[in-house]
């Protein structure tokens, strides 16, 4: 099933993020993109400032060669970037294991991407290859995209639904288990106590609303 994730990194490890240095109140949101071979996201919006020459706001980066002004309305700039293919980095990453970029927008505390892959192995293997890579990304959120609607469903909260899912994902219910609960805080960005907290109210939410004769699970 085809499966939405978000993800962040901090705001220096993606290349534009320098124009923070400079201009931190500024807002940037890449164009969306469907990956291709040699092909990377070209177009960017910067939002939040004026500037004469927004072009030299953004200092020199290994992963840039070149960026240049499109076209500008007030506070809104259109850029058109060529990048450094040869760097490793997100944007690389995602052309290489061919996940679809569905929105990426960059402040001066992190880089937000929101990407899709045909099944959950897929967003797996983009997240294993940014860790080769030591791109520091961090899951936040993991869903279906068209979820099976059911009372059960229904009545998990967003955070529960997104441990669980991780969870099995991960193999956390295999026996023996292939990840850590502490491993498993660290994607969600949460303590170990929390991931349990969730897991646990989750399951019961599930075991209420399938087996019959057990007390209501939000107890």
């Amino acid at each position: 099933m085809a499966t939405e994730a978000t993800f962040t990194v901090p705001s220096d490890e993606f290349p534009l993020g320098s124009v923070f240095e400079r201009l931190p109140d500024v807002t940037i949101e890449l164009e969306r993109i469907i990956p291709a071979r040699d092909v990377v996201v070209p177009y960017f919006w910067v939002r939040g400032t004026a500037i004469d020459d927004i072009e030299s706001a953004f200092p020199d980066h290994p992963g840039v060669k070149r960026i240049e002004l499109v076209d500008s309305v007030e506070d809104e700039y259109l850029l058109r970037v060529e990048w450094t293919l040869e760097y490793d980095g997100v944007l690389s990453t995602l052309t290489e294991t061919r996940i679809p970029l569905i929105k990426a927008v960059g402040t001066n505390q992190q880089w937000t991407f929101d990407v899709r892959g045909d099944d959950r192995s897929d967003i797996a293997t983009f997240q294993n290859r940014c860790r080769e890579l030591e791109i520091p990304i961090t899951l936040t959120k993991l869903h279906a995209l068209t979820p099976i609607e059911t009372d059960t469903e229904a009545a998990l909260t967003d955070p529960q639904q997104e441990a669980l899912i991780l969870a099995y994902d991960r193999g956390y219910f295999n026996s023996p288990r292939e990840v850590t609960m502490e491993e498993l805080g660290a994607e969600l960005g949460i303590t170990q106590q929390a991931v349990a907290s969730r897991l646990r109210r989750g399951i019961d939410q599930i075991l209420g609303g399938t087996l019959p004769g057990l007390a209501d699970p939000s107890r």
